[in-house]
């Protein structure tokens, strides 16, 4: 394994011109030879976005290996990019709502979509006034990735938390300000934890709501990611705040907000999301499906 770590870390050193190149190689098998999850692609595309043509589905198919390919390289570029570089090809837009949200005595619980490219976010914890910044992340099966990716994730002060542990960190911890969670919020829920469900491009989805206990339990700050691709190598995340339609959050409200922003953006760019996931897999077991158009 050590040697694997060597041998990845040395890849990354590479300029991303040069990464780029083995991204272009990943994009050829991926789409004109292995065809990488097609049928899964091709379902979710069609399924999400029914009166767009066969034509124009094909062509949001491809530019989505393309998009795919580069984000694997550049997952691999995250483990040697240094914070000026990370700041300069991701740009962070409308900061002042971390301000605003300081400025209350609110923690900030941050929402962002599998949309590329959301492994890049991590210098922003340089950027923030929050003294506390931490990434949310899923254990994987992998020793070997589960230690290099939290390393990734702990890089520029971060403090990565697990999944499982981090509602309970949250409801701990002082609500002061001063700590900022970012969730990658469209999970797909462990089959024996599909309680509930929404409409969800044009499809009854299965709904990760661990952090609405939160929004109806603690007066903190929603936020949700837009992210944007601008070019190769550069990327825009725009920082828009949540805010209760009455004094507070109601059950699930916070839930269904965040998924209609992040329906939005998937409209305006939908080459740019990790249609590979097999997020409706467990549509069938969900146990209350709130049929309210978000």
């Amino acid at each position: 394994m050590n040697f694997l770590i060597k041998i990845l870390y040395f890849i990354s050193k590479l300029p991303l011109k040069v990464l780029y190149i083995f991204s272009d190689v990943i994009f050829f098998l991926n789409y004109y030879l292995v065809g990488y999850r097609k049928k899964v692609i091709t379902q979710n595309l069609k399924n999400s976005f029914p009166e767009k043509p066969e034509e124009e589905i094909a062509m949001i198919r491809k530019k989505f290996y393309r998009n795919f390919s580069d984000y694997l390289v550049e997952t691999i570029k995250s483990f040697s990019i240094s914070e000026t570089e990370a700041r300069v090809r991701m740009q962070h837009i409308n900061q002042e709502v971390f301000h605003e949200a300081k400025a209350e005595g609110k923690n900030i619980i941050m929402l962002a979509g599998h949309v590329f490219n959301w492994e890049w976010m991590n210098a922003f914890a340089k950027i923030i006034p929050q003294k506390h910044c931490h990434p949310v992340y899923r254990k994987v099966n992998s020793d070997f990735w589960e230690n290099q990716m939290k390393r990734v994730r702990n890089k520029f002060g971060n403090e990565a938390l697990e999944a499982n542990e981090v509602i309970m960190n949250i409801f701990r911890s002082k609500n002061d300000g001063e700590s900022a969670y970012m969730f990658v919020a469209d999970q797909t829920p462990h089959v024996a934890h599909v309680n509930y469900g929404l409409e969800f491009l044009n499809q009854r989805t299965p709904a990760f709501i661990g952090y609405d206990k939160l929004a109806t339990r603690m007066d903190l700050a929603f936020i949700y990611c837009e992210m944007k691709k601008v070019k190769r190598g550069y990327y825009q995340v725009n920082y828009h705040r949540i805010c209760p339609d009455g004094e507070k959050f109601t059950e699930h409200e916070v839930v269904k907000k965040f998924h209609k922003l992040l329906e939005n953006t998937l409209h305006k760019h939908p080459d740019n999301y990790l249609w590979s996931h097999r997020k409706w897999k467990y549509q069938d077991s969900i146990k209350t499906f709130d049929a309210e158009k978000i």
